[in-house]
C-alpha cells in the first residue's frame, strides 16, 4: 500500500474516532443521566468519549511519524 494512502487512512481513522467521541456527548431528552449531570446519547460519557479520543490520538501520532520518515 502506498505511503500516501496510509497517511490519508490514518487521518480518516482519527477523524472517525473524533466524530464518534463527539456523538457520545449529544444531549437527548430521555435516558440515564451520565457523570456530567445531563442526559446524553451515551450514558457512559465522559469515559466513552475519552476512550474514543485515545485511539484518535494514537492514529494522529502514527500519521505524524509516517510523515516524518524519509521516502
Amino acid at each position: 500500500m502506498p505511503r500516501t494512502t496510509l497517511i490519508t487512512l490514518t487521518l480518516a481513522t482519527a477523524a472517525l474516532f473524533v466524530a464518534l467521541a463527539s456523538v457520545t456527548l449529544i444531549p437527548v431528552a430521555t435516558g440515564p443521566i451520565n457523570d456530567l449531570g445531563y442526559h446524553s446519547l451515551c450514558p457512559f460519557a465522559p469515559y466513552s468519549t475519552l476512550a474514543l479520543l485515545v485511539p484518535a490520538g494514537i492514529a494522529l501520532l502514527l500519521r505524524y511519524y509516517m510523515k516524518a520518515q524519509k521516502s
